[in-house]
């Protein structure tokens, strides 16, 4: 669940390697290797608690991570 506009979260995945040093690929990474947790605000604390993200950042990251999941199940 996006809990920004589609604007913002265009603007948070355009900034997220400038400001974390790693590109969404990583971070799409490190989440399917972290723990396996199934809701969305799991996912977004871990993010924020093991690897130091903002809020919004962390919420982006799911958010597209979810996506990707959601096309390839049904794509």
């Amino acid at each position: 669940m996006i809990r920004h506009s589609e604007q913002t979260h265009q603007q948070l995945l355009a900034r997220l390697p400038g400001a974390t040093g790693r590109d969404l690929k990583h971070w799409m990474r490190a989440l399917e290797d972290g723990p396996a947790f199934s809701r969305f605000d799991e996912k977004v604390t871990w993010l924020r608690d093991e690897h130091s993200l903002s809020h919004g950042f962390a919420t982006a990251i799911v958010h597209e991570a979810d996506k990707a999941r959601a096309h390839r199940k049904f794509g």
